[in-house]
């Protein structure tokens, strides 16, 4: 197993957001979590990544326990977080936003592998991260989280705001990491993106999770879907 959260509760503060969160996400597929608005996925993956503070419960990544490391060890530990918005550094080339975050001698990404998933980049390499599309944005953080040469990649609605045409690219990018042995946390408003990728789906809601399965059984389970997304 990858991943496992087990009796996960954080939050902001006095307020929680997280109320006993179960999750585990095996190696080498993509698990789509879902959820409305609030429903406290991305809580989740900032309680992962150590930048919510722990509660109660425990986040095991590849057999340890890293609930209480912080964000820095978590990151070198091999998980790569792209969160929403992106965050790239819009002053910064697009070369110099993969180069700051590679990991020196780890040889399995470099700047050439990332143009290879993403050919749009390769052109846009001199360019300020700032002047890119939306789309080449989410390219670029995407990439530079592989620069860290993670074992598990979590994404963050990486699909808002996305033309058709980037929507295919990125589907298409996420397919090929899968089929390099990728595992990918997958948090994402847009279902049918999501499900279209992903070999496991948990929804949320509240902060708990209220359904959990295979994609395809996620697929046809109407009732969940209208009930906790509306779909």
């Amino acid at each position: 197993m990858m991943l496992e959260l087990s009796g996960l509760t954080a939050g902001y503060g006095s307020t929680p957001v997280l109320h006993g969160l179960c999750m585990l996400v095996t190696d080498g597929k993509v698990h789509a979590l879902l959820g409305r608005n609030g429903a406290g996925k991305t809580t989740a993956l900032r309680r992962i990544m150590g930048i919510v503070p722990a509660q109660r419960g425990s986040v095991t990544f590849t057999g340890q326990d890293i609930s209480h490391w912080s964000t820095t060890k978590i990151a070198r530990a091999g998980i790569g977080y792209v969160p929403e918005g992106r965050e790239v550094f819009a002053t910064l080339s697009v070369r110099e936003n993969l180069t700051l975050a590679g990991r020196i001698g780890s040889g399995e990404w470099n700047v050439n592998r990332v143009i290879a998933l993403f050919p749009n980049l390769g052109t846009r390499l001199n360019a300020l991260a700032g002047a890119l599309s939306g789309g080449e944005q989410q390219m670029l953080a995407i990439g530079r989280a592989l620069m860290t040469s993670p074992r598990l990649l979590m994404l963050d609605e990486p699909a808002e705001g996305l033309s058709v045409q980037m929507l295919h690219i990125l589907r298409n990018a996420l397919v090929e990491l899968k089929s390099a042995g990728m595992t990918t946390l997958l948090v994402e408003q847009n279902v049918s993106f999501a499900t279209a990728i992903s070999d496991r789906v948990t929804l949320m809601s509240r902060g708990q999770v209220v359904w959990d399965g295979d994609a395809e059984a996620f697929s046809i389970a109407g009732e969940p879907r209208r009930q906790f997304l509306g779909a």
